[in-house]
């Protein structure tokens, strides 16, 4: 995205905010033009395009962008062309308005993402939370920062459908356990060939897995898989899905992570809980006095399938900095359907990022 086409995108939040009475508006001239009244001292007026002011301090923070070609200073032709410039957004931010891009979707959530985090994120700083603070916050939560010991499953599955009752399925699933049982190292091979779930392209890889099981995947399976010795391979037992065969290929043991190792982890929980609480907080001051208006038989009769995914996609990503990805045992916090308060990706050391809600 150019820097032009992103700064009218974010001057349309202006209009999105004006729609929803969140700034202060008022018609200028140059055809009824709405305009947002300047919520901070705009500085000097350097222009004025059809009623919209261009203030210094919006210039200089666009000059101060632009490299000067000599010297250390730029020229008045170079402080003409950054001026030039915002005029140019201002024309095409006014014709964005004419066509009415302040009601995108993805503009409004812009406006949300500014205003959240400058009215509410802006206040939590990672010097707000004392080693103190963190380290009883991991004495509290320990279970919450051990990685729980998990095996690598594969699976063959059968499945009886019409066209094969559950004897043939069973008969099926016996004969290619006999097969893989002579030659376990065979599994994969087998399995990308007879299996009929979503693995088979993997061989049959379900991925590792802890005793709390996985989306999408029978409890049964994963109860199974725990009791086998590595490269094992269970006897034929049926499910809801039809007749399984299972194979642990390695297994990782319980760890528990000490304080230092995972205080980048006990942070982010923190800064998110008292970023949630700050949202909610917010949130309810918004709806306060709010009419809210929900046809609750049309909502009923809109049918939403869910998007089927392997292995099942969880509600929200793990809240990861960058370079820690797949510190595991430390799941993000759910907020109820709410748009996820804490910004993603805070490590020690960082001041808070805005969230982008999706």
């Amino acid at each position: 995205m150019s820097s032009m086409f992103r700064s009218v995108i974010v001057s349309l939040t202006l209009a999105s905010a004006c729609a929803v009475g969140l700034v202060a508006c008022d018609s200028g001239a140059g055809g009824g033009q709405t305009t947002a009244a300047p919520a901070e001292d705009i500085g000097e007026v350097l222009a004025t395009v059809n009623g919209t002011p261009i203030g210094s301090k919006e210039f200089l923070t666009a000059a101060e962008r632009k490299t000067p070609a000599s010297g250390d200073a730029l020229s008045p032709e170079e402080k003409r062309e950054v001026l030039d410039g915002l005029v140019e957004e201002k024309l095409l931010y006014a014709e964005a308005l004419k066509k009415g891009l302040d009601r995108d979707p993805k503009v409004q959530k812009v406006m949300v993402n500014t205003l959240l985090r400058e009215e509410v994120y802006s206040t939590v700083k990672n010097s707000d939370f004392t080693d103190e603070l963190l380290q009883k916050y991991y004495d509290e939560h320990k279970a919450e920062f051990i990685v729980p010991e998990k095996v690598q499953i594969r699976r063959i599955l059968i499945k009886v459908t019409d066209a094969r009752a559950d004897d043939a399925a069973k008969a099926e699933a016996e004969r290619i356990r006999k097969e893989v049982a002579a030659k376990p190292d065979s599994f994969k091979e087998v399995a990308a060939k007879f299996s009929e779930d979503m693995y088979k392209r993997r061989g049959g890889d379900v991925g590792f897995v802890s005793k709390d099981g996985k989306p999408g995947l029978d409890q049964a399976v994963v109860d199974k898989a725990f009791t086998l010795e590595t490269e094992a391979i269970s006897e034929v037992f049926k499910t809801g899905d039809g007749y399984n065969i299972v194979q642990v290929a390695t297994r990782r043991e319980q760890v528990e992570r000490t304080f230092q190792q995972m205080k980048g982890s006990v942070l982010r929980k923190v800064k998110n809980d008292k970023m949630k609480e700050l949202y909610d907080a917010y949130i309810g001051k918004v709806k306060t006095g709010a009419t809210v208006d929900i046809e609750e038989a049309k909502l009923a009769a809109i049918e939403v399938k869910a998007a089927k995914r392997a292995g099942g996609m969880p509600s929200m990503p793990m809240l990861g900095g960058e370079g820690e990805e797949g510190e595991e045992g430390v799941e993000a916090p759910s907020n109820g359907g709410a748009p996820p308060a804490p910004p993603a990706g805070a490590v020690v050391g960082e001041e808070p990022k805005a969230p982008e809600h999706e």
